[in-house]
């Protein structure tokens, strides 16, 4: 178990929800998710990344996904109902959420913002998200990561 304690395994503790912590040597720069999910030996179909939009509205919003799919961003403004959706500048990322690139955990951001998750975790008993830090992943139920995040299981990947 990680010493490491970020705001998303805060948050966890705090809620007493059962989660597995995992360490993995990151290099210097970004490593994209799927890269994590062999540094973590993880089945890539159980890992999946954070991503953070901004709609026309200008309001936040955070999209799960597995880490080997893209966001299709026309599913995700018609599901939280905006005209149009995009990603935010890579810049934002820690003015907003409080984490940074490649390190963002959908669980204990600055502010709950509105969240789906890719319909295909339905079909997962576990999954593996960002644990709020860069070399640090976390794994708990599907169940529990809806709960948190108060999240709605939805088609978001460009099929």
């Amino acid at each position: 178990m990680s010493k490491i304690k970020t705001n998303a395994l805060r948050s966890l503790d705090a809620k007493k929800i059962m989660h597995n912590v995992y360490e993995y040597d990151a290099p210097e720069g970004f490593l994209d998710g799927v890269s994590v999910a062999r540094a973590t030996g993880m089945d890539v179909n159980t890992v999946y990344k954070t991503l953070v939009t901004q709609g026309a509205s200008k309001e936040h919003f955070v999209c799960v996904i597995p880490v080997a799919e893209e966001l299709d961003l026309k599913k995700a403004a018609k599901h939280f109902g905006e005209k149009k959706i995009e990603m935010i500048p890579a810049r934002e990322i820690t003015n907003v959420t409080g984490y940074i690139k490649g390190g963002c955990s959908p669980i204990g951001m600055k502010k709950q913002f509105k969240t789906a998750i890719d319909s295909h975790a339905e079909n997962l008993d576990q999954i593996v998200v960002s644990a709020g830090k860069v070399g640090l992943q976390m794994e708990l139920s599907v169940t529990d990561l809806v709960s948190v995040t108060e999240a709605e299981l939805v088609d978001l990947i460009v099929e």
